[in-house]
């Protein structure tokens, strides 16, 4: 599996993104897929996962509401379109896919065995 994420960059406090990441390598439609962040000198986090259909999502606590994932099955793609982002959404972003978890709780980075390279997050206030 190759996983590709894009669409970071400088915002304000406030403003809304949309990252992307495109998958590639094996059959996109069975695996659940998920946004994690790490932000500076912290642990890499949970932010959102979705299942194989995109019907079920999960959200960590501090992005309900303002975050949705979503998924293309038709040309490979999940998106997580991030809106009211606050100085500590600040963060490099990582898509991750695996093919045994549902996309329905709260997940560890090791839930997932696939990684994409990240895409850089930075909100100014």
């Amino acid at each position: 599996v190759q996983l590709q994420a894009s669409g970071g960059g400088l915002v304000q406090a406030g403003g809304s993104l949309r990252l992307s990441c495109v998958f590639s390598g094996r059959t996109f439609k069975k695996y659940a897929m998920a946004w994690f962040r790490q932000g500076p000198g912290k642990e890499r986090d949970f932010v959102a996962a979705i299942g194989q259909t995109g019907v079920v999502t999960s959200y960590a606590d501090s992005v309900k509401g303002r975050f949705t994932i979503s998924r293309d099955n038709a040309n490979n793609l999940v998106y997580l379109q991030m809106n009211g982002l606050r100085d500590e959404d600040t963060a490099v972003y990582y898509c991750a896919a695996d093919p045994h978890v549902n996309g329905r709780y709260d997940y560890r980075p090791a839930d997932f065995a696939s990684w994409g390279q990240g895409t850089l997050v930075t909100v100014s206030s």
